[in-house]
C-alpha cells in the first residue's frame, strides 16, 4: 500500500506522519472506512474543498471507504476572520446551505 502514501506524497497532500510505517501496515489490512467533514459556511463548496476531495478519491480508488459529512451546527458559527470576529448565521440560511 505504500504506492498509495508515495502518491499522496507527490501530491501534497501529505506533509508529514508520525508512523508512516504505522499507517502502511494498516491501510495495508484492508479497506479502511474514513470521513471527511465539510461545515457549511457557504452555499457551495468552494476550492477549498478540493484538496479534501482529491484525497477522498485517491483513497476511493483504492478501495477505502469514505462518509462525507456536512455539519450543521458550525455552520452557525460561520468562517473566522483575521481579526478572529465570527458572523452568527441563521438557522434557516444554514439549512439552506447543508
Amino acid at each position: 500500500m505504500s504506492d498509495l502514501l508515495d502518491d499522496l506524497e507527490w501530491r501534497g497532500l501529505v506533509a508529514d506522519s508520525t508512523d508512516r510505517e504505522a499507517l502502511e501496515a494498516h491501510l495495508a489490512q484492508g479497506p479502511v472506512t474514513f470521513y471527511v467533514g465539510f461545515d457549511p459556511t457557504a452555499k457551495s463548496l468552494h476550492i477549498g474543498h478540493l484538496v479534501q476531495l482529491m484525497l477522498v478519491r485517491a483513497l476511493q480508488e483504492r478501495g477505502h471507504k469514505p462518509l462525507l459529512l456536512v455539519g450543521g451546527a458550525t455552520g452557525l458559527i460561520g468562517d473566522p476572520k483575521m481579526t478572529g470576529e465570527r458572523h452568527m448565521n441563521d438557522r434557516e440560511v444554514v439549512a439552506e446551505w447543508v
